[in-house]
C-alpha cells in the first residue's frame, strides 16, 4: 500500500492478465454489433436485471451472445451480473434458465451476485428490497448454491436444467463484507474499485488471508475492476472522463440522474469540494492514450496482484465509449 510511494512496486507475478468485455443491457438483436468491437476478447460480463428488462430480455441476451462467439468459432466464458436485481425467487428461474444454457455448453458461464440493490436507498425502499434482505444475504447464496449442486435426499425444491450443474458463482462487493463471506465461502471475489477505491487492499488481504478452500475453489481468486477512459489523445479521454466526474458529483449532492454529455472544462461545473470528492472515488483510473492506459493497467496489477482486471468507463457517447474500450484491448494484449 502506502509503502509503494517510497519503495516502488514489487515485481509482478504474472506478464499479462485478462480483460472483460461488458455487454450493457440492450435488446438481443444490438449484441453482434457490440460483441464485435471487443477482438481478442474472450470473457464477456453480461448485465441482467436491469430496469424495463424481463428476465426473458436477459437470457435472450446471454444466448445472443454466446450465439455470435461461438459462430466465430471461439468458446466464450458468459458472466451474467445481477448486482442483487433478482430476488431468491428469480433465482430459481435463473438456475433454471442459466442451467439450461450450461447444458448447452458447459463450462462456459458463471454469475456473479452482490448484497447492493443496484440503485439509490430511496429507489431501493420503494422496491422494498435489499434493507430487509441484505442481512440474508449469506443464506440466498448458499440457497442459490444448492440450486445449482447436485440433488440431495428429502430436497423438495429442485431447478431443473440447473441441478448439479454447479455454475460458478463470484461474490461482488464494494465493503469488507463481501470479502469475508466470499473467504468463508470459498468462492471467487470481484472489489468494485472503480467507485469504493478507499477499501480495495483491505479486502483484498482480507480474503486471500481467511481463504477457505472449497469444492469450488482451492485457491483465492480475485478480480478488481478499475476506471478506463482511453481516447486518441491524452486530452479527449480527459475530456470523455468529464460525464463520470458529473455522475459522480450528482450522488455526492444527493441528485442522481442520467449521464451528461462531457464539458470541456470540469471547473466551470463542479466546486473545488466537489472535484475532490470525485478525484477521491477516481484513486484507480486509467485516463490517457493507449500507452498511458498500458502504463495504469499495468501499475494496477502490480500493486493489487489480482488474477483478472475488469474495466469500465461511464462514456456518455457509445461510439466513443467502444473506441476506448478498442484501445483498452489493444494496450491489454
Amino acid at each position: 500500500g502506502i509503502e509503494s510511494a517510497y519503495e516502488g512496486f514489487p515485481e509482478p507475478v504474472r506478464d499479462s492478465i485478462e480483460v472483460n468485455a461488458t455487454i450493457p443491457a440492450v435488446p438481443a438483436s444490438e449484441v453482434p454489433a457490440v460483441v464485435e468491437r471487443y477482438p481478442g476478447c474472450r470473457t464477456f460480463k453480461i448485465k441482467v436485471a436491469e430496469k424495463g428488462h424481463t428476465l426473458a430480455d436477459d437470457a435472450a441476451r446471454v444466448r445472443a451472445v454466446r450465439d455470435t462467439i461461438t459462430q466465430r468459432g471461439e468458446i466464450p466464458i458468459l458472466r451474467v451480473d445481477a448486482n442483487g436485481g433478482w430476488t431468491l425467487q428469480d433465482a430459481l428461474m435463473v438456475a433454471e434458465a442459466f442451467g439450461t444454457l450450461d447444458a448447452l455448453y458447459p463450462g462456459r458461464i458463471d454469475l456473479g451476485l452482490g448484497r447492493a440493490p443496484g440503485t439509490d436507498g430511496p429507489t431501493a425502499r420503494a422496491l422494498r428490497r435489499y434493507f430487509d434482505g441484505a442481512d440474508r444475504f449469506p443464506q440466498d447464496v448458499l440457497e442459490l448454491q444448492a440450486y445449482l449442486a447436485p440433488a440431495v435426499e428429502g430436497q423438495r425444491v429442485a431447478a431443473w436444467p440447473g441441478q448439479g450443474s454447479n455454475v460458478p458463482l463470484w461474490l461482488l462487493g464494494s465493503s469488507l463484507f463481501s470479502a469475508e463471506l466470499a473467504a468463508q465461502l470459498g468462492l471467487p471475489f470481484v472489489f468494485a474499485s472503480h467507485f469504493a477505491p478507499e477499501l480495495l487492499l483491505p479486502a483484498l488481504k482480507i480474503y486471500r488471508e481467511g481463504f477457505r478452500p472449497s469444492k469450488a475453489l482451492e485457491q483465492p481468486h480475485a478480480m478488481a475492476v478499475i476506471n478506463v477512459f482511453a481516447a486518441d489523445t491524452t486530452a479527449e479521454a480527459r475530456r470523455l472522463a468529464t460525464s463520470m466526474q458529473m455522475a459522480f458529483a450528482n450522488v455526492v449532492r444527493g441528485t442522481p440522474g442520467r449521464l451528461k454529455p462531457p464539458v470541456d472544462d470540469i471547473t466551470t461545473v463542479l466546486t473545488d469540494q466537489e472535484r475532490a470528492a470525485v478525484d477521491s472515488r477516481l484513486t484507480y483510473a486509467a485516463i490517457g492514450d493507449g500507452e498511458t492506459v498500458r502504463k495504469s493497467l499495468k501499475d494496477f496489477r502490480a500493486l493489487t496482484h489480482v488474477d483478472e482486471i475488469m474495466v469500465t468507463g461511464m462514456i456518455h457517447d457509445l461510439d466513443a465509449r467502444l473506441r476506448s474500450l478498442e484501445i483498452t484491448a489493444e494496450a491489454a494484449a
